[in-house]
């Protein structure tokens, strides 16, 4: 049986948000996670929480080309 690290799902998952993707967590634990590394981090997002997990939407992209 393959076993994730939390921390290791947490980051690869704050990565995809910074290069302006959405992430998605199902369980209480990794959603926790999440909100404290955007909170440390200062990560701009819209938190759609459900039933039955948590979208992370970026809400500026800093990588972006567009002009203003």
């Amino acid at each position: 049986m393959f076993i994730m690290s939390r921390r290791l799902v947490v980051e690869e998952k704050i990565n995809k948000l910074t290069q302006g993707y959405n992430a998605y967590a199902e369980t209480e634990e990794i959603i926790r996670l999440m909100k404290r590394e955007i909170s440390k981090k200062q990560i701009s997002v819209i938190c759609d929480q459900t039933d039955n997990g948590c979208w992370f939407i970026p809400t500026q992209h800093s990588n972006s080309n567009t002009p203003n």
